[in-house]
């Protein structure tokens, strides 16, 4: 079972200041960084959620997931394209991947994933998005169609709009910046983890 809140950080340094508030799933994800420097991060974010049962799931470098014996990769669509899903799979690991139409949600549900994750829910301020905000009524529509399938909600989510989040459908929320910009990132993710807790 995994937990219903979802941050994800760009550094194993943020999972060192927050995975010990109790946080239980975690994603990793950095963009843009030399393979050492990767491979050295995501050892650094192993361990610290090794020490605090927590589970760690890295974005996008499924090679250096599986070689350095993670659990978890989550995919985008465009990570998909290089990707090698049966690779990720033999090799033990489970999958999430990020969906935004019906399009690649079917493409997701054909590779059997552990997750399947919707956004933008919201306007986002985190990357630039070729999808508008889905809406609520997409995140109902999404988990009708995935079932028993966990459904990660992302995209503009904050603690205030939990609640309805994830009464329109979805199991786990996700949360970048309403944490990493929060002048008290550590008193947000007590917030947060109040609020999918409860």
């Amino acid at each position: 079972m995994l937990d219903r809140f979802y941050p994800i950080f760009d550094s194993a340094e943020w999972l060192e200041r927050l995975v010990p508030l109790g946080i239980r799933l975690v994603q990793l994800r950095i963009k843009d960084r030399p393979a050492a420097e990767l491979r050295a991060e995501i050892r650094r974010a192993k361990a610290v959620c090794a020490a605090h049962d927590c589970q760690l799931i890295v974005n996008d470098y499924w090679r250096l997931a599986i070689e350095e014996g993670c659990d978890y990769v989550h995919l985008g669509q465009e990570d998909l394209d290089g990707a090698d899903p049966g690779a990720v799979r033999a090799a033990g690991l489970s999958l999430g991947v990020s969906t935004h139409d019906a399009g690649e949600l079917d493409r997701a549900l054909a590779l059997a994933p552990d997750y399947v994750a919707l956004g933008p829910v919201y306007p986002t301020i985190l990357k630039a998005m070729r999808f508008g905000p889905q809406g609520l009524g997409r995140v109902g529509e999404w988990k009708r169609r995935v079932g028993a399938l966990p459904l990660v909600a992302i995209g503009g989510l904050t603690v205030e709009r939990a609640p309805g989040v994830l009464e329109a459908g979805a199991d786990i929320l996700s949360a970048v910046t309403d944490i990493t910009l929060n002048p008290d990132p550590e008193a947000r993710v007590r917030e947060w983890l109040a609020a999918t807790r409860a």
